[in-house]
């Protein structure tokens, strides 16, 4: 499950409740319970998977798999069976295999002996090489057995043609021994010479007259001796007492199908199943009968959604008698079937069959069949068709069409492109195309599994043609200062009038605070993000004692901004006075204006670099180490007024004359596209000398109404935006006094644009009484 979590971005909150919709029969009615006696308040993950794990694994379960663990051995099992062993226990008992040494060092003490002294020459310190080493040295010993075994067998075969070719021999002598003078052997005692001359003439003549070695019980072999084959090991199936090629294990086979029965597990050769005799069909009334075959039991079951994904069948609708029918084309069935309740929709006629049809399904019963449907009538492209069709009980479909009708019509079926091609009786050709698959969405847990097994994936976006955004080169003016649009800053920015200073009050200690924690999505967004600060220079390693937590932000096209809680050095650092604009002043000067541009810097905040002395204040503490910002951040309190400061002295110039500023948006404004070009210019001009850097997908130019600080600016005068507009309108109704004010705060902001604003909200702006619930009258 938290895979699943990490990877669909399930919130801590909503994790019980994700994990226990997947519950099922007993563990479904194991949670109601549960959930009933813990109360109707929302459970944690923590205490879910605590009660859970008491549940279905509890301690004397644990200790059991601990046991069973700790006295794992392979024995018996291969070394491939032994891992699998091994990993499945290993779950259960973490702390013995948290690290990759003692992981490969328990699993290389349950080894065999003989393997693991092989192992243990080599030293190895992780698991994965411990266990391929195991694999490869009990292969060298099955392959080293496997020749001597050829050997011996060789070696037997030879004792057999030596014993059947000894009588061709009888009579001939040793070399040393061919004198029938020499009466016994030499250096033999006297009174044994007698004695041992009549056992060497015994002994040659039973060599010379040897029988043929006798068939062996065991084996089934000729052969002397003792029978090995009780010891030989199968190095198919790891069983002893037979020979790979006499080996009957399916173990190797389970893939296999045969082609004369179609069960699994063994080949057409080895198939033990009588061969069936097919029952003749025949049509009461009939003088010929028509030969059937068994169709394949799968297709009774088939649905619509498994048939478009199948390649060897095409579906579709057709008209039938009148009717709309669902229909699937099979050249694996051999007959065509109707469904018994559309034969009832139909109300056609049946005639009897002689001799009944018998039919097997998919669970291997056999169904006897005695009716049929002649000369149903189907309509393709104005055409008819028509068959006899079988009624049977189907799935999905109302009618399976089979080779005997495809036959009939002489069918061409093109697999890939689910058409079948027909010819009627007048000889003209008709294409009936069935229903291809459909795309379909994919959860992110059925892509990423997808992407494991090694499918391909491709990123697209859908653009809007119509409205494709401008190019650079396509806008006058702009087009002249392509290098004030880069899709990313260059690096640190230059040396300044002005830097952000953090003057902190006197007797002011260092705050350090622990790092928040994050999702797992998190933490990879996070290690992405400050990989890219440090590649543009913005951060840098620290040693400061000062340090922030982070968290992320989302923005609104859903990417994540990373923000420091810089709250606690907030609280100590003191305030800069310098003001902010008003908006509504800023407004003024807009009189008579009718052609706007507007331009938003590229991360705005990060192109004013932070006085040396104040970088270790700007410390923040991650999973992935402690860094300092060497650029202005996000968060910290006299960031806008720092930022605003710097942009009135960049363009103390043509402030209120063409250009409007409001920290990192900026608004030229002119009467005429003549001097508006002149304007533009000149701002395009001051932000390349300040190396200033814009975006350009968020700027805006040569405009008749442009949208700045949630207004609509043009040459008829100042509008509210309808965005914010429609927030107010879809505002909850307050009811505490707390509710009122947070209304009023931003309804108020508008109030110059609505008569008798006051007026109207009066009965609700007095409210001084936290105890007193509010009543509205009136929608503003």
């Amino acid at each position: 499950m938290e895979k699943a979590f990490a990877l669909t971005e399930v919130g801590e909150n909503k994790k019980t409740e994700y994990a226990s919709f997947y519950l099922k029969d007993e563990a479904n009615f194991w949670w109601e319970s549960t959930k009933t006696l813990e109360g109707n308040g929302i459970m944690t993950w923590e205490r879910f998977t605590e009660l859970f794990l008491e549940k279905y694994l509890p301690q004397y379960l644990q200790d059991q798999l601990e046991v069973k663990f700790l006295e794992l051995k392979q024995e018996g099992m291969t070394v491939a069976e032994y891992e699998a062993k091994f990993s499945e226990l290993a779950r259960f008992v973490p702390e013995y295999v948290n690290t990759e040494h003692k992981k490969a060092k328990r699993f290389q003490q349950g080894l065999k002996s003989w393997i693991r002294s092989r192992v243990e020459v080599f030293e190895l310190q992780t698991y994965a090489a411990v266990v391929q080493k195991a694999m490869i040295v009990e292969g060298e010993s099955e392959m080293s057995k496997r020749e001597n075994d050829s050997k011996k067998r060789k070696f037997e075969r030879s004792e057999e043609s030596q014993g059947q070719s000894s009588g061709k021999s009888k009579g001939k002598f040793r070399k040393g021994s061919d004198n029938p003078t020499n009466k016994g052997f030499q250096g033999s005692k006297p009174g044994n010479v007698g004695q041992s001359n009549r056992f060497s003439g015994q002994n040659q003549q039973q060599k010379g007259n040897r029988p043929p070695a006798p068939e062996c019980k065991t084996c089934g072999r000729k052969h002397s001796g003792i029978c090995n084959k009780p010891n030989i090991t199968c190095f198919k199936c790891n069983k002893k007492g037979h020979y790979s090629s006499e080996c009957t294990s399916t173990s190797g086979k389970k893939g296999v199908t045969c082609f004369k029965c179609g069960k699994l597990g063994h080949m057409a050769r080895d198939c033990k199943e009588p061969v069936q005799q097919a029952n003749v069909l025949r049509i009461a009334g009939s003088p010929t009968p028509t030969p059937p075959v068994q169709p394949r039991a799968r297709t009774f079951n088939m649905t619509m959604k498994d048939a478009v994904q199948d390649s060897d069948v095409v579906a579709g609708m057709l008209i039938v008698n009148s009717l709309d029918a669902k229909v699937l084309i099979d050249s694996g069935a051999t007959k065509s079937f109707i469904s018994k309740n559309f034969v009832d929709k139909l109300a056609c006629a049946t005639q009897p069959l002689e001799p009944n049809l018998v039919i097997e399904v998919a669970n291997q019963d056999k169904v006897s069949v005695d009716s049929i449907c002649p000369s149903c009538d189907r309509e393709i492209e104005c055409c008819h068709f028509f068959a006899n069709l079988i009624p049977f009980k189907l799935g999905e479909f109302d009618i399976i069409l089979g080779m005997d009708w495809l036959a009939d019509h002489d069918a061409q079926i093109e697999c890939k492109n689910k058409k079948v091609r027909l010819k009627s009786k007048d000889n003209k050709e008709v294409v009936f195309r069935g229903r291809k698959q459909e795309k379909k969405f994919l959860t992110m847990i059925q892509a990423k599994r997808l992407l494991r097994q090694g499918c391909e994936a491709y990123l697209a976006h859908v653009v809007d043609v119509s409205k494709e955004p401008p190019k650079i080169e396509e806008i006058p003016i702009v087009n002249e200062f392509p290098d004030v649009f880069p899709d990313e800053l260059p690096g640190l920015p230059p040396d300044r009038e002005i830097d952000f200073t953090i003057d902190l009050a006197p007797g002011t200690e260092p705050v350090s605070k622990a790092p928040y924690r994050m999702a797992p999505v998190e933490m990879k967004e996070l290690a992405m993000q400050l990989q890219e600060l440090l590649d543009k220079g913005f951060i840098r390693p620290s040693v400061s004692p000062w340090g922030a937590p982070v968290l992320f932000v989302k923005k609104k096209d859903g990417s994540m901004r990373l923000c420091i809680d810089y709250r606690e050095l907030n609280k100590l650092t003191i305030k800069n006075k310098y003001p902010l604009p008003r908006i509504d002043d800023l407004f003024d000067q807009l009189k008579g204006a009718t052609c706007f541009s507007k331009i938003d810097l590229r991360s705005g905040y990060h192109q004013l670099k932070i006085k040396a002395e104040d970088i270790p204040k700007t410390a923040f503490r991650t999973r992935y180490g402690h860094y300092e910002f060497l650029v202005m951040s996000f968060g910290l309190t006299n960031a806008p007024a720092a930022f605003m400061d710097l942009m009135n002295r960049v363009f103390k110039k043509y402030l209120d004359k063409f250009v409007i500023v409001f920290i990192d948006d900026i608004l030229i404004y002119s009467k005429t596209e003549a001097e508006h070009a002149k304007h533009l210019r000149m701002v395009l001009g001051i932000l390349r000398k300040e190396k200033l850097y814009a975006k350009f997908s968020k700027c805006e130019f040569w405009l008749k109404k442009v949208q700045f600080l949630g207004h609509v600016v043009s040459s008829e005068g100042i509008k509210v935006d309808p965005e914010k507009i429609e927030a107010i309108m879809n505002w909850e109704r307050p009811k505490t006094p707390t509710e009122v004010r947070s209304f009023l705060g931003l309804a108020g902001y508008y109030r110059r644009f609505v008569q008798d604003f006051f007026k109207d909200c009066g009965s609700i702006d007095k409210v001084d009484q936290k105890e007193r619930e509010v009543c509205m009258d009136r929608q503003v």
